[in-house]
């Protein structure tokens, strides 16, 4: 696919947010909501990816004798980590994934050479290898979410400065009367 046209490739260049006390404010608007839906892909995507590297590190522990049955341990290795601290950055953002088949193929590609749901039926290296893939694509990912938060956080303070010094009319928000 070439490069520049996606909404993540627009997010993501130099000019995104630059010269933002330059452009309307609903424009400014429209830049950040771009920005929280590529955040929100960009999550679903590595929660995708932590799943796939929970199950290969289970099976892996398993198989030094951690645990017993892989399958038994599903809702336990699957289950948010409510005990290892926060995951994110405790954004509240109501869009859904915009491209949730997608990202599903692109983690299933990844994995196509070892079939998850029969682990067992690989040896130790091939599921090492598989893990140190994900764990690279894992960190990818998570280098990108960083940098599309970087930008709405740059959007979401040129908006409240608006409002704050008066460029801004909260009124604006108000709903109007019919």
């Amino acid at each position: 696919m070439a490069q520049g046209n996606r909404r993540i490739d627009r997010v993501l260049a130099d000019d995104f947010v630059s010269a933002l006390d330059q452009i309307p404010l609903d424009e400014l608007r429209q830049r950040r909501r771009d920005a929280e839906q590529e955040e929100t892909d960009l999550s679903y995507l590595r929660r995708m990816l932590q799943g796939r590297l929970d199950i290969l590190r289970a099976e892996l522990a398993r198989r030094d004798g951690e645990e017993t049955d892989l399958v038994q341990a599903l809702p336990r290795i699957l289950a948010d980590d409510t005990t290892g601290g926060p995951r994110g950055l405790g954004r509240h953002i109501a869009a859904e994934p915009s491209r949730a088949d997608a990202h599903r193929r692109h983690v299933e590609a990844l994995v196509a050479d070892v079939d998850l749901s029969n682990p067992s039926a690989h040896d130790d290296a091939a599921l090492r290898h598989l893990l140190a893939v994900l764990e690279a694509e894992e960190r990818k990912v998570s280098e990108t979410r960083r940098q599309v938060q970087h930008a709405m956080d740059v959007l979401t303070a040129e908006v409240t400065r608006r409002y704050r010094e008066g460029d801004a009319d909260p009124s604006d928000l108000l709903p109007t009367e019919a």
